[in-house]
């Protein structure tokens, strides 16, 4: 089983993540891991904060010489900009210079405040920032690395940024990760990439800031993870909850989930048909994302993710009120972006790559690298099969 535990603050000195449960023999380096964290720092219409804070990572523990021990792995991403917030954010007994009483609407900032009795907005945004969401990407750099050994590739694109839109349904391939990440937007159409570059600057001369939609697809997911029989084992509703936790996401879609609510049955679903060649069954449509009761079906697994404006505006202009006075303000106003959606698609990357690690680990099982990948290939010869062969339910008489 697959577990990991972030800790950390947005402006803390640093953020630490903890995972467990991987076999041993995953080769990972440090340098993997900064490669990550450099491709959530992605994206036209990021602040200034992603120049000035880099993450300087650690492995602390779980890694000896290049590769996994079986232990728990330990990574710290160090906070370069910590000096600055030092006397504001230490953990000795203490009081803030000036408490933030000017809740954001949009953010988690004024329900955190009731919910725990805070007067101080920054001790529930320092946490809800998405800044957190750089211990996830570590921890998806493993994931991703086990994912490898199993040739299941994970990569994202923008398909939507404000009012630019991806024409049709362009669907990249793990090959064309490269060129999705030299997009400034990390659109994979130039013409849609300058609309959306476009969009980015307009909001920008406002003040205000962008939403948009990011499309994940899974290459080489194998048939059988995930499960029918418990709510909390159908891959669709794990892979739904991961990447809804995603800071600012406020809608999931697995494959064409809203578009083919307003179909027929009989237009709707991917028939099935015996490849006899390959000895295999195929579909030729792919309108379930991959993913039929819960289980994954060996076509290409994709979800859409849609992320909301940023609540924090470079022209504030949010009404609100001021926790101590009552009086109507307006929200208050920190380093933001216009957007973060290219980023928000690495990110998402990450937690799809988290919650299909988990499913291979629990299909497969293994100590090792090289026993997880014997056990895979051992199923993989025997998915085929008739299902009475499968189970032995063919001499039911004997």
């Amino acid at each position: 089983m697959l577990r990991y535990l972030t800790a950390g603050e947005s402006h803390g000195k640093g953020l630490v993540v903890i995972v467990e449960g991987l076999p041993a023999g995953l080769r990972i380096t440090e340098a993997d891991v900064q490669g990550e964290l450099a491709r959530r720092r992605l994206g036209y219409g990021r602040g200034p904060r992603m120049r000035f804070e880099q993450d300087e990572v650690t492995l602390l523990g779980g890694v000896r010489h290049g590769r996994t021990l079986g232990s728990p792995v330990a990574i710290e991403i160090g906070n370069t900009e910590w000096p600055k917030w030092e006397q504001e954010m230490s953990p000795a007994p203490g009081a803030p210079s000036k408490p933030l009483t000017a809740p954001r609407p949009g953010h988690a900032d004024l329900a955190g405040m009731q919910k725990y009795g805070f007067s101080d907005a920054r001790d529930v945004l320092e946490r809800a920032s998405a800044r957190e969401t750089a211990a996830r990407v570590a921890a998806g750099c493993l994931a991703k690395a086990l994912l490898a050994e199993v040739s299941v590739r994970v990569l994202s694109h923008v398909v939507a940024l404000g009012a630019a839109r991806l024409p049709g349904s362009v669907r990249p391939d793990p090959e064309d990760l490269a060129r999705i990440d030299e997009s400034s937007v990390r659109c994979i159409d130039p013409a849609t990439e300058e609309a959306m570059i476009a969009e980015v600057k307009a909001a920008a001369k406002d003040g205000d800031s962008l939403g948009g939609i990011v499309e994940v697809l899974a290459h080489g997911v194998p048939v059988g993870l995930g499960s029918h029989v418990h709510w909390d084992r159908k891959l669709d509703g794990l892979l739904a909850q991961a990447v809804m936790s995603i800071q600012a996401v406020k809608g999931v879609e697995i494959g064409d989930g809203m578009s083919i609510s307003g179909l027929r049955g009989s237009e709707a679903h991917d028939a099935i048909y015996w490849n006899a060649e390959g000895e295999s069954y195929v579909r030729r449509t792919d309108r379930a994302g991959g993913i039929e009761g819960g289980i994954s079906t060996g076509s290409l697994l994709w979800l859409r993710a849609a992320m909301k404006p940023l609540a924090t505006l470079n022209r504030p202009v949010l009404a609100t009120v001021d926790t101590a006075s009552k009086e109507a303000t307006i929200s208050f106003k920190e380093r933001t972006d216009v957007t973060a959606v290219p980023a928000m698609g690495v990110v998402a990357e990450t937690m799809v790559s988290l919650v299909l690690a988990g499913e291979v680990l629990r299909k497969f099982g293994g100590d090792s690298v090289a026993e997880l990948v014997r056990n895979r290939d051992a199923y993989l010869k025997s998915v085929h099969e008739t299902p009475s062969e499968a189970v032995g339910h063919g001499d039911a008489g004997a």
